[in-house]
């Protein structure tokens, strides 16, 4: 007992000694690129909790003891570490880290490092970008990162993207990633008028593009991020001096060529030999060949003409881009960028035309003593365009006889010049349009506006500032206005008065819609973050939140037609069409929870958990739970790495997450597929006037979530202390269960033949590498090449006992289906019959390999062949010596097939000739090789032959730039000059107009053009 007094005595003498010893130490952290203090540093003393972060002018303030070592970090700088010997101030500069800047990863509500990283992401940024003409923001990420694959519609200026990361996980559901603009999740329903809704943010406001391909990365934004996440992060302000950037560019588009179908001679000679009884209906001489002068000479009182019609609907069209942008810091407090940037693009194809202006503000104050910092961002987009039927003209213009003139100026012409095929025995009837008065005679504005915007709040308690709170308020709104008007004669006014079969003309308005598209957000959660230095548990960090989200399209559609009573075009009420009014909302709500540890400072573990309500299922289903896991092992950190001279980094990942889908909306055209609703009659329904007949629209009451298993092994690293070689490897097995699919429906059972029901399962395995060489760097001189190669399959392994179901893919006829989702083979294959070829290597027509011996040929005897291809790559190299920079980038795919459908429509003889009209059309080139003259009709089943898929293999050079930068042309500005050429060539064996086809069935396809552009970027 003595003994335990004299201690106590003794702790009490000596803590007034120890109190005494301890010191207070203050300063200001500052960023070494420009004196700015750096608010929010951490401050902490090596191996202990106690620490604090700098205010907003950079300033600290902590206790210390003599000999502890000071360390100061923050993202994106080098960690500075000092030890204390009584200094009374200890001012510190840090300076930019730019290997950890490249590194820094946004996650589902948060960020980290690359090095932190659990899951499957991949970094694009503005290093990465695409150069050239860009005019839509997915064009900057087209072939940077591996497993992404980009496929648009075509050379549109505005053509809709196709993303897949991983080769997608449904059937019928929703196959696109969830997209996320500065904490706005943008929703699935396009504005009206809008074919890609990227094109309505401006590329060069961009920072960088974060992917999330595995479920342990994608699982805690839940329900929509079931086929991966693409966060989008847009350009902040500064805390230094004011920064202006100036751009502008002018691209001309060029047409390259096209499909080969006839001139006028090649035409009328094919005439002569295949359908001689037709050479009359040219106005040409019968019983010999006839010569290229022939053909154009004056015969029978008409004129003979060499038309190409391709080049009467196309042009050299011609793009502009200009963007003004500002950096400032507020008065001292608030950093900001504000920007403006203005698009004009022509699409090769004649009137079709793009124009956007856009608005973008962006503000990050931290006020409170530096302990609340808000996120201020809002963009304004106005997109203009006239949505020419490119579609329609492209089919014509290959078809048209070239032996008639584009114009027609006799004096009895009714068609405003337009020369135009009509039907025969002398009816006004239209039996083919004019491609030209079809973008010339029909004009659609659409006029589209859109606001994405948010506040975020993100709260660091003073008392503990280990914990903070984050509320997100999120807007995305649009409004559009579409009005499609026929003008003047045009065909499309074009009508037969049955009683005096004459023409009657009816110009005025076909189609109008007005839209509004309203999605708000909410995000809150709460977050617990704290650093422990040399401890088991060396880092934790834990968060639990609440995500509301909802999407509400308000429209109204009217379609008009002529009325031969009145004479006049009248709004008609057409329910299978939406008309007149449609309102369709769509609710999600989730509870989350994520946990991340660090252990040794060397093993990363992550457990996240999220349950997620969804309104288009019942009330018995509504609720889905996804959790997922992820470790990590950071073998760098390892001793008996500490002093490798091979690896600089090298990590270590294991996943494992389920995620779910449930937007069904779009394969079934109801977008409330789980309840009973009632859609009103037209008038032909009506039993009594103004008395309508409800009829029942189908529905599944058991349809549940669709659910997707992840399992990801990865490996990420970086070779040599220079960098010399740095990239990830992944392998990936996903499986998917309750698939919500369109199934046939016994009869009696339902309300239709085929409905969306939860049907089957599919598989899907993979590997991606990303590999960055970079073999030369000093002052003068870098050269770098980047790459990355994919491989997908996915298959389908179950669907409740049927073999297979519908995909579509319709050809000619209806019914006529081309693509199936078959058990045991890749979904969205081919259902087609292996073609017999004559001794010469010409396809015999509809005979085809009895597959199953039984001496008949029936669709048991047809067979499945992939379209989507398994391997995907793309490469860059990047070139950089003194003031001068090159840059090329290039991508494409091994494998898949793409159905010629031009040569099911223009490849046989008798496709020239129409037995029941007195008409011609052109047809591909049977001379050189483009058709084959063994085939006379498509009769029968040879449209479902293989001879019509092609492989769709090929190599595409996306774009080359040269540039030259000018230094210290406007005081301590600069100044780059550069041009670029996007699509300067194609490597493929595909004889149609392209292999890059996401749907399988080049189909009229809008050609992509190749582009030259010029540009200058000015900073000062």
């Amino acid at each position: 007992m003595k003994t335990f007094l004299n201690a106590i005595l003794l702790c009490v003498f000596l803590a007034p000694v120890t109190l005494f010893a301890q010191s207070t130490v203050t300063g200001t952290v500052t960023d070494g690129s420009n004196s700015m203090p750096l608010p929010g540093v951490n401050v902490i003393v090596k191996g202990t909790t106690n620490g604090n972060n700098t205010d907003f002018d950079g300033k600290y303030s902590l206790t210390v003891n003599n000999g502890d070592v000071i360390v100061f970090s923050y993202i994106g700088f080098v960690t500075q570490e000092i030890t204390y010997n009584g200094q009374a101030t200890i001012d510190v500069t840090l300076t930019e880290d730019a290997a950890q800047l490249d590194e820094i990863v946004l996650i589902g509500y948060g960020s980290t490092t690359k090095k932190d990283a659990t899951g499957s992401v991949d970094v694009v940024s503005a290093k990465d970008f695409n150069q050239g003409a860009i005019v839509s923001t997915d064009q900057l990420l087209n072939g940077k990162a591996a497993g992404v694959r980009i496929t648009n519609t075509g050379g549109s200026p505005d053509s809709a993207p196709n993303i897949r990361i991983r080769g997608g996980s449904s059937l019928n559901a929703q196959n696109n990633p969830l997209i996320v603009i500065d904490g706005v999740p943008i929703g699935n329903d396009n504005p009206a008028g809008v074919n890609n809704p990227l094109a309505l943010v401006n590329p060069n406001d961009i920072e960088s593009f974060s992917i999330l391909k595995d479920a342990s990365a994608t699982a805690i934004y839940g329900s929509r991020a079931s086929n991966g996440v693409i966060i989008i992060t847009t350009k902040k302000g500064t805390s230094g001096d004011v920064q202006y950037n100036f751009s502008t560019d002018f691209s001309v588009s060029s047409l390259g060529d096209g499909l080969d179908v006839m001139n006028a001679d090649e035409f009328t000679r094919f005439i002569q030999e295949f359908h001689p009884s037709r050479v009359n209906q040219l106005g040409v001489p019968s019983g010999s060949v006839a010569t290229s002068e022939a053909v154009l000479q004056t015969l029978n009182g008409r004129d003979i003409y060499n038309t190409n019609w391709r080049d009467a609907i196309t042009r050299t069209a011609t793009t502009s881009n200009t963007n003004f942008s500002a950096r400032a810091n507020l008065f001292d407090k608030i950093p900001f960028r504000g920007s403006f940037g203005y698009t004009y693009a022509e699409g090769v194809v004649k009137n079709d035309d793009y124009e956007r202006l856009t608005l973008s503000v962006k503000l990050t104050p931290r006020v409170l003593n530096d302990n609340l910092k808000i996120d201020v961002n809002a963009k304004s987009i106005f997109a203009f365009k006239n949505n020419v039927d490119s579609g329609s003209a492209i089919g014509e213009a290959l078809s048209f006889d070239p032996t008639k003139p584009v114009f027609d100026r006799s004096s009895n012409n009714l068609f405003d010049d337009y020369y135009l095929t009509l039907n025969g025995g002398g009816n006004f009837g239209i039996f083919q349009s004019n491609p030209l008065a079809r973008l010339e005679q029909r004009e659609r504005p659409e006029n589209v506006y859109r606001f994405i915007g948010n506040v975020e709040f993100d709260y660091t308690l003073p008392f503990l500032p280990e914990l903070r709170a984050v509320v997100n308020f999120g807007l995305d709104a649009s409004g559009s206005k579409i009005e499609e008007r026929f003008i003047g004669n045009a065909f499309e006014t074009f009508r037969l008065n049955n009683d005096t079969n004459e023409g009657v003309f009816n110009p005025g308005v076909n189609f109008r819609e007005r839209q509004q598209i309203t999605n708000t957000t909410f995000d809150g959660f709460i977050q617990y973050a704290k650093d422990i230095s040399e401890s088991f548990v060396s880092k934790y960090d834990l968060q639990v939140g609440y995500s509301y989200q909802n999407f509400k399209n308000d429209g109204n559609q009217e379609r008009f037609q002529y009325n031969a009573t009145t004479g006049i075009r009248e709004a008609i009420f057409n329910p299978a069409n939406r008309n007149f009014r449609y309102y369709d909302v769509l609710n999600l709500q989730s509870y989350f929870a994520r946990g991340n540890i660090s252990i040794l400072d060397r093993f990363l573990l992550t457990a996240s958990i999220r349950a997620d309500g969804s309104s288009l299922f019942t009330e018995d289903n509504r609720w889905g739970y996804f959790p997922a896991a992820a470790l990590a092992w950071q073998i760098d950190e390892e001793t008996f790495l500490e002093n490798s001279n091979v690896f600089n980094s090298l990590k270590l990942r294991l996943s494992w997450g389920e995620t779910g889908q449930q937007d069904i909306t779009d394969a079934v055209g109801s977008f409330y597929p789980s309840i009973p609703l009632f859609l009103a009659g037209d008038a032909n329904s009506q039993y009594f006037p103004n008395s309508s007949i409800y009829s029942a629209e189908p529905f599944n009451p058991n349809l549940t979530w669709e659910k997707s298993t992840t399992y990801n092994l990865g490996i990420d690293f970086s070779l040599f202390n220079n960098g010399l070689l740095s990239g990830s490897f992944d392998i990936y097995k996903r499986e998917t269960t309750d698939l919500l699919a369109v199934a046939p429906v016994p009869p009696g059972q339902a309300l239709t033949n085929a409905f969306v029901d939860n049907i089957g399962e599919t598989e899907s395995e993979g590997f991606e590498l990303n590999l960055n060489i970079v073999p030369v760097d000093n002052d003068n001189f870098t050269v770098s090449l980047g790459g990355n190669l994919s491989y997908n399959n996915t298959e389908v392994t179950g669907l409740n006992g049927l073999n297979d179901i519908n995909a579509g893919g319709s050809l000619r006829g209806t019914g006529a289906d081309l693509l199936r989702h078959a058990v045991g083979e890749q979904a969205g294959s081919a259902f087609v019959f292996r073609q017999v070829y004559d001794s010469n290597g010409n396809p015999i027509p509809n005979a085809f390999v009895d597959l199953n011996g039984d001496n008949q040929i029936t669709d048991e005897d047809r067979y499945y062949e992939q379209i989507a291809p398994n391997w995907t790559y793309g490469f860059n190299l990047n070139l950089n010596y003194k003031n001068w920079d090159l840059s090329s980038s290039f991508r494409g795919q091994i494998g898949g097939n793409v159905y010629n459908f031009a040569q099911l429509n223009y490849g046989w003889t008798d496709s020239a000739v129409f037995s029941s009209q007195n008409n011609l059309t052109n047809v591909l080139n049977f001379f050189d090789g483009s058709a084959n003259p063994a085939i006379e009709n498509v009769n029968g089943n040879i449209q479902f032959s293989d001879f019509y898929l092609e492989d769709a293999t090929f190599l595409r050079c996306d774009n080359i730039a040269l540039g030259y930068r000018f230094d210290k042309l406007i005081k301590d500005g600069s100044m780059r000059l550069y041009a670029a050429v996007t699509n300067p060539f194609i490597i493929t064996d595909y004889t149609g107009e392209d292999p890059e086809n996401f749907g399988g069935i080049d189909r009229n396809f809008y050609p992509r053009p190749t582009v030259y552009t010029f540009g200058v970027n000015i900073d000062f």
